[in-house]
């Protein structure tokens, strides 16, 4: 097994969560197709930011949503 095929798709996807409170605005994080973030890929910034928005799930942001990331919609 190819161990570069998981983070590519991983890559390939993000899980957002929208603002509540702000229309337009959002976070993302990379995950694999099911919406799976690998917490040991992310910065110590971004694993806090992660921890943060999840927290807020329902009081500040919306449920996340997997999507595929913009530059991976061409391919």
């Amino acid at each position: 097994m190819d161990g570069k095929k998981p983070s590519l798709e991983r890559s390939r996807y993000e899980l957002r969560f929208h603002l509540l409170f702000d229309v337009g605005r959002s976070f993302a994080f990379p995950c694999d197709a099911s919406g799976q973030v690998d917490m040991a890929s992310l910065s110590d910034v971004g694993q806090r930011s992660y921890l943060r928005v999840c927290a807020g799930v329902g009081r500040e942001v919306s449920l996340p949503e997997v999507r595929l990331t913009s530059d991976s919609a061409g391919r």
